[in-house]
């Protein structure tokens, strides 16, 4: 899995070619799952809001809203 801050160093087009690999993959698992194969459902889940979250700096990087690849944590340390 790809962390944010992997995902921020992408330009527009590299995250619409994981986007379209992401889906491939749950197109994959979606079949395991309905032939009992698949190991982990939580895996499907996590693949799903990995799509959403390339979506989502796709669309920033078009509206040009530019955020810092470090993120900071409820108490306000960065990590």
């Amino acid at each position: 899995m790809s962390t944010d801050t992997e995902l921020r160093l992408l330009n527009a087009e590299e995250l619409e070619a994981r986007v379209a690999e992401l889906k491939h993959q749950i197109f994959e698992m979606r079949g395991k799952l309905n032939t009992g194969v698949l190991d982990s459902t939580a895996d499907l889940a996590k693949t799903r809001r990995l799509v959403a979250r390339c979506r989502t700096l796709a669309r920033e990087k078009e509206l040009g809203i530019v955020r810092s690849a470090t993120t900071e944590t409820r108490k306000g340390k960065k990590e």
